[in-house]
């Protein structure tokens, strides 16, 4: 157990310095000039070269790209995340700030999508051939071919525009502050991104599930529960549930990162302030601590999801902490 905690920290701390390099690597060959994109094109032309001069300096355009590298990394090791100029505001402030919006969207939309995957898939795969098979594989294809910004876009139009139940955009209504802002207001914002997010994510779930339930259905061992007399809906809930356990697991989890990413999108759509929002106006902005902060923020939880998964392989196949022992 020591030797696979030592392991597991090697490899996220590997994975932080990666990931924070190639940040600001991508950020130093990008051709936005952050002072520039911060103070508008009209005041930019209209400013002397000594204001340039000390914008640039302020958002670090005149540092070396290694130097301003370690400068952060150096920073990070004693717990500062560096301070965001396009919010004039600690990294870790502003994450903090909109982490409990992201964290709300995405775990719904997570936990849903892959509820609704699962079961989709099962019923699909016990029904191969039939109405209800042709059915779900026909509403996956069609979803899973749907880019997200369009079904957001599509759902807005139609639950908020047209029909008005639910707000444009969003977490809190406008002009309400903070204090006066029910949790029935916070669910109110939340539902429309919640579902543009969900419906999406569960096709491929449900895809991937209607594929191993059917090979499960095939399998020797079905056919010989079959041939005991056991019912349909005994040899499902006894032999193919359990089988397909460990690949929901893999799918459930792995799908962390495709949440994070489809989030982005949906933020922007419904203008609900969190993480994917953020990321996108650090980028734009130039600002690269915040956008480093938020890339090591969800690198952390896709390597916190996949090992998720590998813990609870070994809860859910006993064989599996048996050859990790040996190992």
């Amino acid at each position: 157990m020591t030797k696979y905690l030592a392991r597991h920290i090697v490899r996220f701390a590997l994975l932080m310095l990666a990931v924070g390099l190639v940040v600001f690597a991508l950020v130093s060959m990008s051709p936005i000039d952050p002072v520039q994109a911060n103070v508008g094109q009209a005041a930019y032309v209209n400013m002397s070269e000594a204001k340039r001069a000390q914008l640039a300096s302020y958002w670090g355009g005149d540092v070396p790209f290694w130097e301003r590298f370690a400068n952060w990394a150096g920073a990070l090791l004693q717990g500062d995340m560096g301070t965001s100029l396009r919010f004039n505001a600690p990294v870790s402030v502003v994450i903090a700030h909109r982490a409990a919006n992201s964290l709300a969207l995405m775990g719904i939309a997570w936990l849903f999508s892959g509820a609704l995957g699962f079961a989709l898939g099962v019923a699909a795969g016990a029904r191969r051939g039939g109405a209800l098979d042709r059915v779900v594989r026909s509403y996956c294809f069609l979803l899973a071919s749907t880019p997200t910004f369009w079904l957001g876009l599509l759902i807005l139009m139609v639950f908020a525009v047209q029909l008005g139940w639910f707000p444009i955009g969003f977490s809190v209504p406008i002009g309400v502050s903070a204090a006066d802002v029910t949790l029935a207001d916070a669910v109110h914002h939340l539902v429309l991104p919640a579902l543009t997010l969900s419906v999406t994510g569960a096709a491929n779930i449900a895809l991937h599930t209607r594929e191993k339930v059917v090979d499960v259905l095939e399998s020797d061992y079905v056919r010989f529960a079959r041939a005991r007399g056991e019912s349909e809906l005994s040899v499902i809930m006894h032999h193919g549930l359990r089988n397909v356990a460990l690949p929901a697991v893999t799918l459930q989890c792995a799908f962390i990162s495709e949440v994070f990413g489809g989030s982005v999108l949906v933020e922007q759509v419904f203008s609900y302030p969190g993480l994917g929002q953020a990321a996108v106006t650090a980028g734009l902005g130039g600002d690269v601590a915040l956008l480093a902060g938020i890339a090591l923020v969800s690198a952390a939880l896709v390597f916190g999801g996949n090992l998720l998964a590998n813990i609870l392989y070994g809860v859910l196949d006993p064989r599996m902490r048996i050859g990790e022992g040996r190992a």
